[in-house]
């Protein structure tokens, strides 16, 4: 009996994950991101602390595809953006920590890389979801042509 309310509690909680995904503006999605990475490192840590290895390495993989597939593939690349760069050589190293302390079961790691999540959640809270974050497009110049215009937007 507890085996399958667990389970239908576990699956109700998925459908209203995705069903937030589906309706939620983009600031909302990467807030959504650092907090399912959040509670797959304190499940890591819990599954560490109680001798649970397999599930261990289930919940770092899901934290180190959070950081990697989630927060890392939404950062916009453009050329000087240093705070692009430096966020993704941050969620580089997450997940190196998250690796090693994968191997070792190594609940420091583990919580450092909790700490600079929380940090980044912190940060990502206070600013205005009603800013638009896309970057700014350049205007061409007057002596452009359309040619010129349709290959710099390519």
């Amino acid at each position: 009996m507890f085996t399958y309310t667990h389970n239908a509690a576990k699956h109700y909680a998925m459908i209203n994950l995705e069903s937030n995904a589906l309706v939620a503006d983009p600031h909302k999605l990467i807030s959504m991101l650092f907090e399912g990475a959040v509670i797959s490192l304190n499940q890591a840590e819990f599954d560490i602390e109680n001798g649970k290895l397999t599930e261990k390495c289930t919940s770092i993989s899901k934290a180190i595809d959070i950081i990697l597939l989630g927060l890392d593939a939404s950062l916009k690349y453009e050329s000087g953006n240093k705070l692009g760069e430096n966020l993704h050589m941050l969620y580089q190293y997450m997940a190196h920590q998250l690796t090693l302390a994968n191997f070792q079961n190594d609940t420091k790691r583990i919580q450092e890389v909790r700490h600079l999540i929380n940090e980044l959640k912190e940060a990502w809270n206070t600013i205005d979801p009603s800013v638009n974050l896309s970057p700014i497009k350049r205007k061409p110049a007057a002596n452009e042509s359309g040619a010129q215009n349709f290959a710099r937007a390519v």
